[in-house]
């Protein structure tokens, strides 16, 4: 697994708001935010620039549900698709697909880009309210696993786990297949194999989530359309 590392750069500074996406200069602080520069939605970035804002089809939906951009295949951070998920605790079930309590007032914010040809995806996610130490029997405790909404499923894709406190938690970056997930039961990894087209052909058929010690069966879950 390729893991690209995007700078803290972008990450939102309010504590209270859903994460936006903001530009990267080279580890220089954003630009005020009335500056021609400011992008509070999904941009193409080419060598660590923004890009002026524009009306492109890439731009991140307002909503949960995703929207289907223009393939670009010159650069992962033009998407072919993009995702915006308000997780919760009140999603979250057992492995048999019994309703089991979330952490109580947790929310998760997860915004997915995902360029399907060059099998990459880049997130950004905050946590507000998640407390307690992750765990998981994989590589991670922050996941895209792949089953419909109110059923469980494996994970496809082990994201790293966003830092902070037990306030807010935050993570920004991006995964390049072939991807692994540390879950073999079966004698194969269930990230083997698995393409990021999956998501765009079905993303109702994906969640994410993730999981804490006092709630390993998961904090906050959030179905991707």
């Amino acid at each position: 697994m390729y893991f690209i590392a995007l700078t803290s750069a972008l990450l939102a500074t309010s504590t209270l708001a859903a994460p936006s996406w903001h530009p990267y200069n080279q580890g220089k602080p954003s630009p005020p935010s009335n500056s021609a520069f400011a992008v509070p939605s999904w941009q193409k970035y080419e060598q660590g620039k923004p890009a002026p804002p524009s009306t492109s089809a890439l731009a991140a939906p307002s909503s949960p549900k995703n929207q289907q951009g223009t393939p670009a295949p010159s650069s992962p951070f033009s998407f072919t698709s993009t995702y915006t998920i308000i997780a919760n605790p009140n999603e979250v079930i057992n492995t048999t697909g019994s309703p089991v309590p979330g952490q109580p007032g947790a929310i998760g914010y997860f915004n997915y880009g995902i360029n399907s040809l060059l099998d990459i995806i880049c997130y950004n996610i905050t946590l507000q309210g998640v407390k307690g130490p992750y765990q998981s029997l994989a590589l991670t405790a922050t996941h895209i696993h792949q089953a419909n909404r109110g059923s469980a499923g494996a994970p496809r894709i082990a994201l790293p786990n966003p830092v902070g406190d037990d306030e807010i938690r935050r993570s920004v970056g991006c995964l390049t297949g072939p991807f692994r997930t540390g879950i073999n039961a079966s004698g194969v990894d269930t990230g083997a194999g698995f393409k990021v087209a999956q998501i765009e052909a079905n993303p109702a058929n994906f969640f994410t989530d993730t999981h804490v010690t006092a709630y390993v069966q998961g904090a906050v879950r959030g179905q991707l359309a």
